[in-house]
């Protein structure tokens, strides 16, 4: 599934490029949309983010586009692999600028984990 971004001017660090910190709730927002819609009703916690390595600077006015797929479903958890890519008009292919995973597990109302139904 992919959704989109666009960074604007407040999402910028000191140095010109976009805040970590956006990109990652972004991320993790965009996953978790495309659970709950895989799977309506559960009800998902993050647990994991894998390999946080920032490559490539995403600068202010870039469109992103984060492809979020399933890579692997166990009996209360889901992955998936979220990709990020970038265009800008200097550069109107599209470019890889974050990948990683994110590992959501389905709870009950009282944290405990809970099987998801399939």
């Amino acid at each position: 599934m992919d959704h989109f971004k666009l960074v604007l001017p407040e999402n910028m660090n000191d140095q010109g490029s976009l805040f970590g910190g956006y990109l990652l709730k972004w991320l993790d927002e965009f996953a978790y949309i495309t659970a709950s819609m895989e799977f309506p009703g559960h009800r998902f916690v993050t647990i994991a983010l894998n390999n946080v390595e920032f490559k490539h600077p995403i600068r202010c006015g870039q469109i992103l586009r984060f492809a979020v797929s399933r890579c692997r479903l166990g009996r209360s958890s889901v992955e998936y692999l979220v990709e990020v890519f970038g265009e800008n008009q200097r550069r109107p292919e599209e470019q890889v600028l974050f990948a990683t995973s994110v590992t959501f597990v389905n709870v009950t109302e009282t944290g405990e984990n809970c099987e998801i139904a399939r």
